[in-house]
């Protein structure tokens, strides 16, 4: 049965490729500040920047039965080089914009018979990286309320994280800019490669369809089996 899913973000990286993945079944409305070319006519986009625009002005359906929040930050550095204000600005984005967003679109996932929540956040939070501080505090945020939010709300919405590694994106250029530093960070990995925005988009897909109406308030490690595995 089609479902109307709304991505914040998800004009580019994971969120594109969840969206373009949802499409092929489902109605997909992509709030982001920029859009790129979709293959899919059921594909709406509307221009939303969820750190200064409110949801309530956007032109959404009544019923909301999917909900995934795509806006990231990665500031990897030592944490004696970190100002106190990138602490912030990471918090804000991924947590507080998306609390913001959730309470906007709240009444809507209410009135769907099936609704489901999908966050992000990171393997770091699991496994205690160096010069991770800032993305982890936030993302580590992103888990613990998660958890509660799905108790707290079910059985009627169900709330999932997942977690990747190091994938492929946009936002992870300057970290997979070249060959050398690709096969490096692949070969930290059990699978020995990076991710792929089509790896954490299945898993996300999965997480808001009917297959997985079972599960809620997990925390899912899609990272190549860095989290859990020594080889």
């Amino acid at each position: 049965m089609s479902k109307n899913i709304l991505l914040i973000g998800g004009s580019y990286g994971i969120g594109k490729a969840l969206a373009e993945n949802l499409a092929i079944t489902n109605q997909v409305i992509v709030a982001s500040r920029t859009q790129e070319g979709f293959d899919s006519e059921n594909i709406k986009h509307l221009s939303f920047d969820t750190t200064k625009d409110d949801l309530s002005e956007l032109d959404l359906p009544e019923i909301i039965d999917g909900f995934v929040y795509c806006p990231g930050s990665i500031n990897l550095r030592p944490f004696k080089n970190l100002r106190e204000e990138t602490f912030e600005e990471d918090f804000q984005l991924n947590f507080i914009a998306m609390i913001k967003v959730l309470k906007g679109v709240l009444p809507k996932l209410l009135k769907s018979e099936d609704a489901s929540i999908v966050l992000f956040s990171t393997v770091a939070v699991k496994m205690g990286m160096p010069f991770h501080t800032s993305v982890s505090a936030s993302k580590g945020a992103i888990e613990g309320f998660a958890k509660a939010f799905a108790a707290e709300y079910a059985p009627k919405i169900r709330c999932n994280v997942i977690a990747p590694s190091l994938t492929d994106t946009p936002l992870a250029e300057r970290l997979l800019g070249d060959d050398r530093r690709k096969e490096t960070a692949s070969e930290r990995h059990p699978l020995k490669r990076v991710g792929e925005t089509k790896d954490i988009a299945a898993m996300a897909r999965f997480l808001l369809s009917d297959e997985s109406s079972w599960i809620t308030g997990q925390v899912f490690g899609v990272d190549g089996g860095m989290s859990t595995l020594k080889v």
